[in-house]
């Protein structure tokens, strides 16, 4: 089995550049930026790096109109390499994140938008296939915990006895 799956958070570089493919659907091109921060010797060290970002149809009109240079946000794609020749007859090549989902920054951090959840994102998603594609089967996706989840609802037990009992209250995050 293989997987192509990346989590990319940083700052765009770029404010996002809108086409319309001869399909009609839209496409958005935008950079993003993210550091690493390590210590060599007892001396911090910061290294950038630079990520090409692609978004398709409902993607690219959100990131179009809410992404703008320097706001912080969320990828979740895959990475793709396309090669070419250039005119010199070199062939190059270009490694893009084709987006799949996106998270807005809250506004105060950069300029993107500040949403409806804890951390300060607003999740958008590609959006559902069309009726002539396969759904997909979402029955076995993980539960969200909210944070106002009450902690005296009791301990957890399990069926098959692998825990004896699990207080949501010693969970450390």
């Amino acid at each position: 089995m293989n997987l192509n799956k990346v989590f990319v958070l940083g700052n765009v570089t770029r404010n996002p550049e809108t086409k319309s493919l001869p399909s009609g659907q839209q496409v958005a091109n935008f950079g993003i930026a993210t550091n690493r921060f390590y210590s060599v010797n007892g001396e911090k060290k910061q290294e950038a790096e630079f990520h090409n970002i692609v978004a398709f149809g409902k993607l690219a009109d959100i990131a179009s109109q809410y992404l703008n240079k320097g706001s912080l946000v969320l990828i979740e794609g895959r990475i793709k390499t396309n090669s070419w020749q250039n005119q010199q007859g070199v062939k190059q090549y270009r490694t893009e994140i084709v987006a799949e989902a996106l998270q807005l920054g809250p506004k105060g951090q950069g300029g993107g938008f500040s949403g409806g959840n804890s951390a300060g994102f607003a999740k958008f998603n590609r959006p559902e296939p069309q009726a002539d594609q396969p759904r997909q089967d979402n029955s076995n996706e993980i539960p969200i915990i909210q944070e106002d989840y009450p902690a005296s609802s009791g301990p957890v037990t399990f069926e098959d006895g692998a825990a004896d009992e699990i207080d949501i209250k010693d969970i450390p995050f």
